[in-house]
């Protein structure tokens, strides 16, 4: 048994890093954390998909952590990650060796950029500046047609985040006709499924391909993406035009996983078990879009996720360093709600249920609301 004041360090400033803070603070008063990121920052990446529309800024989704650090004791080292050393007792970073009794990696993911030609393609979902630059190519743009598509991991069924390409999509198909401009573009939505956001239950697809189809929206699916080129999306069944494409690929582990001898699932994301543990690494803990977990296939890589198995992690964690037994776990729930700038769509999906309520604009001001309120624990 350690020191009943151990020594923790967490990985990452994302939903699942902050998130473990908190876990950790209320169960370990005491405990001494250290969080390592390069920057004291929390982007909220589920606000971007407002910013081509003007509801929301930059200033509105990057929200300055020094206070929350404060509230929480925890210390901030501004770096980045390169590896690992003695176990997973030792991180190695930008900023030098930093020792810790016990370790989270919620680091995140990265996304799979080796299709041919990808530089021509945004990807929103890499930041907030991702958001600006649709935001202003669609201000810059006459007409044309917009290409809006995601694609998984094939060697990882869960390492892909297709809903906010489904709320671009509409997003921006709102915001053309509001403006008046929607009859001078052609919006395409393409990928190699034929049942395009599966995961999120038979009755959602049906409802989304059937809400594409009601707002003229061309689909292209199932075949496999050959390339982007500058003005074209080619596919193996078909080619075609794009003067502004949207892609989201499949997601992978960190580049600084392959400095370590952390155990890996076939994708590339850190193998774990179903207490959020990294095998054969003691005291180390996955949490989020980092790690392959046990479960079903259709489990999100959402903060909500994230948040379920901070829990988990944090107890576990605690637990090894008292050298008492704990094997805590984490439901497995998809909860999103479709957003279309005015109204959203709600869909949820645990392992025994599914339920899908249809659009209204009191769900899009419940999407807003819950923002505000995540938000305000960090702030």
């Amino acid at each position: 048994m350690l020191s009943s004041t151990p020594h923790i360090t967490v990985l990452g400033a994302g939903f699942a890093g902050l998130s473990t803070v908190r876990a950790l603070r209320r169960q370990a008063p005491d405990a001494e954390i250290t969080l390592v990121a390069p920057r004291a920052e929390l982007h909220y990446l589920p606000g971007i998909i407002w910013i081509p529309a003007g509801l929301r800024r930059r200033e509105d989704l990057v929200v300055p952590l020094d206070h929350f650090f404060r509230r929480q004791r925890v210390q901030h080292v501004a770096a980045e990650v390169t590896g690992l050393a003695d176990g997973g007792r030792t991180v190695l970073t930008s900023a030098g060796p930093l020792a810790n009794d016990g370790l989270v990696i919620a680091t995140g993911g990265r996304f799979l950029k080796k299709l041919p030609g990808i530089e021509h393609a945004i990807t929103p979902c890499e930041g907030i500046a991702a958001a600006e630059r649709i935001r202003d190519r669609l201000r810059a743009m006459p007409g044309g047609t917009i290409a809006v598509g995601f694609a998984g991991n094939p060697k990882e069924p869960s390492a892909v985040r297709g809903g906010p390409m489904f709320e671009f999509l509409f997003g921006i198909d709102e915001q053309l006709r509001r403006q008046g401009r929607r009859d001078h573009f052609e919006l395409v939505f393409f990928n190699p499924s034929t049942e395009p956001g599966a995961r999120l239950g038979p009755k959602a697809v049906r409802h989304l391909l059937g809400e594409m189809a009601r707002r003229g929206i061309r689909t292209v699916l199932g075949h496999k993406m050959i390339r982007f080129e500058a003005d074209q999306v080619v596919t193996e069944g078909e080619a075609f035009r794009a003067d502004l494409i949207l892609f989201m690929p499949g997601m992978t582990g960190n580049a600084w996983f392959d400095a370590t001898e952390l155990p890996r699932s076939p994708g590339g994301l850190l193998q774990a078990d179903a207490h959020c543990r990294v095998p054969g690494f003691e005291r180390v803990v996955v949490v989020g879009d980092s790690g392959s977990f046990p479960g079903p296939d259709w489990m999100p890589k959402q903060a909500h996720m994230a948040d379920l198995q901070a829990q988990a992690a944090a107890t576990n964690l605690l637990a090894d360093l008292a050298g008492r037994p704990s094997q805590a776990t984490f439901p497995v729930e998809l909860v999103c709600i479709v957003d279309a700038i005015d109204h959203g769509t709600l869909i949820w999906r645990t392992e025994r249920r599914q339920l899908m309520l249809p659009s209204s604009r009191l769900l899009h001001w419940a999407k807003r609301g819950f923002e505000r309120h995540y938000l305000r624990q960090y702030r």
